[in-house]
């Protein structure tokens, strides 16, 4: 299926490495011109360089940080300026600290907070007057199947993932006179760092090593193995593209039947 992506202008968030790079790759080589962002400025130019080389499109490192006011500003103008337009935006952070919910202090709560939600509100609001402008858009927000299905000692991402499917579905009947259509993707269990660190901290918990750890969550997955980050980025792609022109406000998740709801 061709998706013909070209001319069309992306933001992908956190996407130096993982789920983040897989789509800014899955979008450039559809032929989409991508602003890509991250903390890290090493290793998000080599990722930009890495892209370019691969698909030949245009790739624009900004180093940024979500979770700031200032920074999502900075990002949405950068981006606009360089690719000419916003089309496509896609959010996306680093999971927020794993612990037990009386563990965790009010700072960890403003910054999860911050990072988490407040970034998705911020992106969102910056981004629909450029989409306006140009006759509608794509809000993807890249979530965790814990908006669906709480994970054990995830609180932080279990509340927050919520409250951002329930922005995106409030936001998705606001905005869809506009043609801009608002969705959230779900990821499972998905073959990143950020799966490997959940294995360790499993392990310290438990006294267990992180191999079986990672092994008894596998066990969980009908398809009996973690996602690929391309398996992921394909439906995103897809889902900003015209193919998904009459999908809005829904959550897609992407874990290879791991969550067991109807819906």
């Amino acid at each position: 299926m061709n998706l013909d992506l070209r001319d069309k202008c992306a933001i992908v968030c956190a996407a130096s490495k993982g789920l983040g790079r897989a789509t800014a790759l899955s979008l450039a080589r559809e032929g989409a011109r991508v602003a890509i962002c991250a903390r890290s400025e090493a290793t998000l130019a080599a990722t930009a360089a890495e892209i370019h080389a691969s698909t030949g499109a245009l790739i624009v490192p900004i180093v940024a940080d979500v979770g700031v006011a200032d920074d999502v500003d900075r990002l949405v103008d950068h981006a606009a300026a360089e690719l000419g337009a916003v089309d496509i935006l896609i959010t996306n952070t680093g999971g927020p600290k794993a612990a037990p919910f009386v563990e965790l202090s009010d700072a960890d709560w403003r910054e999860a907070i911050d990072s988490l939600l407040m970034s998705v509100v911020r992106l969102s609001r910056a981004v629909i007057p450029h989409m306006r402008r140009r006759g509608g858009g794509r809000i993807i927000n890249i979530t965790s199947i814990s908006a669906k299905q709480p994970v054990e000692g995830l609180v932080l991402s279990n509340a927050l993932r919520a409250g951002i499917t329930g922005l995106a579905r409030t936001i998705a009947n606001e905005l869809a006179s506009e043609k801009i259509l608002v969705n959230c993707v779900a990821p499972g269990y998905t073959a990143t760092d950020r799966v490997i660190e959940l294995a360790e901290a499993a392990s310290q918990r438990e006294g267990i090593t992180a191999e079986a750890a990672q092994a008894r969550t596998v066990a969980t997955i009908p398809l009996r193995r973690l996602a690929t980050t391309a398996e992921f980025a394909d439906v995103v792609a897809f889902l900003a593209s015209g193919r998904a022109s009459y999908v809005t406000g829904t959550t897609l998740q992407i874990d290879g039947g791991y969550v067991r709801g109807l819906l």
